[in-house]
């Protein structure tokens, strides 16, 4: 009967780190540009995503009469340019608003 001690645990032991050697090096050996439009989808999308609750948000109060007239006027017009912006944005780096609607597998889509 064979014996742990017998066993060879040192080829194994070698096999498991190279397997884990191949594997890190795919999966960190990423493109920097890659990486960056990543960060930048990543980042955009959460601006976006405030953008809307926030213009959501302004839409309630002027419903509920919480907001005068300067005040709706100040607030459509910072929304305007955010909006402006976030499309400048998009474009520098060669994103589209569908990239920004991220995939959240079963509960859907972001936006």
């Amino acid at each position: 009967m064979s014996t742990p001690d017998s066993w060879p645990l040192p080829d194994l032991d070698s096999a498991l780190d190279s397997a884990l050697e191949s594997a890190l090096d795919r999966r960190v050996d990423a493109d920097p540009e890659e990486v960056e439009r990543g960060l930048v989808q990543l980042v955009l999308t959460l601006v976006e995503l405030l953008r809307q609750l926030m213009e959501r948000q302004a839409i309630r109060r002027m419903d509920a009469g919480g907001l005068d007239d300067d005040d709706i006027e100040r607030l459509g017009r910072t929304l305007m340019l955010l909006d402006r912006r976030m499309t400048e944005l998009r474009e520098h780096f060669g994103l589209t608003a569908e990239d920004l609607n991220l995939d959240l597998g079963p509960l859907g889509r972001l936006l």
